[in-house]
């Protein structure tokens, strides 16, 4: 489960976003991130159990900075309001498709995994896989179990065809996407909050996997 003192936390600095009360709460925020790291080293432990790509991964390589990245945004707040861990082959800094946690109070915690705004090159190697492959593509997203927690994937589209491909192609739709997402909705803070989070978010991470194999495929 996820320590209430980090939701504590992320409430009070979204409404205090400065270095001046970060400062001041420093030893609170290494105190999170001390809680945090205890439930990143289980979950890296449960899924490598279904997952072998994840096994040697550490806190280092699966968590981000909570300082933001303000040049280019006009949102000039200097500090994430989440905590969040990307767990994929070779740590965050690989391309592989990821399973991502993101824990954020107010009922914004979710569960996805994918591909987001990929290159065009790797973005090309997928839309050839899913044409090649779309059957096997449809029985992984229509899989009941994968359509209970994801629904449908999510991403932008192109509004025309891409390159290479025929409107009529049974699978245009998905050839379409620019990000391929499989996406879960927390429907509530207290459902991290709980001891059995663990097992709750490992379900739906073992759920995901056939579709992050399908595309890491690519990548071979």
């Amino acid at each position: 489960m996820i320590d209430k003192k980090i939701f504590d936390f992320l409430n009070e600095l979204s409404n205090n976003n400065t270095k001046s009360w970060f400062d001041e709460n420093r030893k609170r925020y290494e105190s999170c991130k001390d809680s945090f790291k205890i439930f990143v080293d289980e979950i890296i432990n449960e899924v490598s159990q279904f997952d072998e790509n994840i096994k040697g991964l550490t806190y280092q390589n699966c968590v981000f900075r909570i300082n933001r990245d303000v040049r280019f945004s006009k949102d000039k707040s200097p500090y994430k309001t989440n905590f969040g861990v990307s767990l994929q082959k070779g740590g965050k800094k690989t391309l592989y498709a990821s399973y991502y946690l993101h824990f954020q109070p107010n009922g914004n915690c979710f569960i996805a995994g994918g591909l987001y705004a990929p290159t065009n090159d790797i973005l090309a190697k997928i839309r050839q896989e899913i044409d090649y492959n779309f059957t096997d593509f449809q029985k992984i997203i229509q899989n009941p179990t994968f359509v209970s927690y994801f629904g449908d994937l999510r991403g932008d589209k192109l509004v025309k065809a891409p390159k290479g491909y025929e409107i009529d192609n049974p699978a245009i739709e998905f050839l379409k996407m620019k990000s391929l997402i499989a996406w879960h909705v927390i429907p509530d803070d207290n459902v991290v909050l709980k001891e059995n989070f663990m097992q709750y978010a490992c379900e739906v991470c073992k759920a995901m996997q056939p579709f992050l194999d399908f595309v890491n495929v690519i990548f071979d």
